[in-house]
């Protein structure tokens, strides 16, 4: 089994659930407001997108048990490449441009403990993944 591939899938399930999912479809906006975060309307869209992840949680979670089978997950590897490698995109562009400095302090460490959990999370796939199924051929 690939120990450091099965703990980073169990980081980035943790991370999605807690940082992400939840809060999304199961907070309330006023909570949301409260924490710094500006308003999203509708919150419709906030609900979808919890629930995005919540089925990126569905597919990392069956990575991790291919993972702990003793199998390579190539497909979830890519995914969480590309979900988390545009993710530090997005945030590090957007972040460096000051599009949350005026959000309250907690928001504000929220996105950037994104930004280096997404980071860390993409660079895990490529060594522990990628670049580890490809040494292993």
């Amino acid at each position: 089994m690939n120990q450091k591939l099965y703990y980073l899938l169990i980081f980035k399930i943790t991370l999605t659930l807690a940082m992400w999912c939840i809060p999304l479809m199961l907070f309330p906006a006023e909570l949301l407001e409260w924490l710094g975060f500006p308003s999203i309307e509708p919150s419709l869209f906030s609900k979808l997108l919890g629930m995005a992840y919540l089925a990126l949680v569905v597919g990392y979670t069956f990575g991790l048990l291919a993972v702990r089978n003793g199998e390579t997950p190539i497909n979830t590897i890519w995914v969480g490449i590309v979900s988390n490698g545009g993710a530090a995109i997005i945030l590090g562009f957007y972040g460096l441009q000051g599009a949350w400095s005026e959000w309250g302090w907690f928001a504000q460490l929220h996105m950037w403990l994104s930004f280096i959990g997404v980071t860390i999370i993409t660079f895990g796939l490529f060594i522990f993944g990628l670049f580890n199924k490809v040494n292993n051929r």
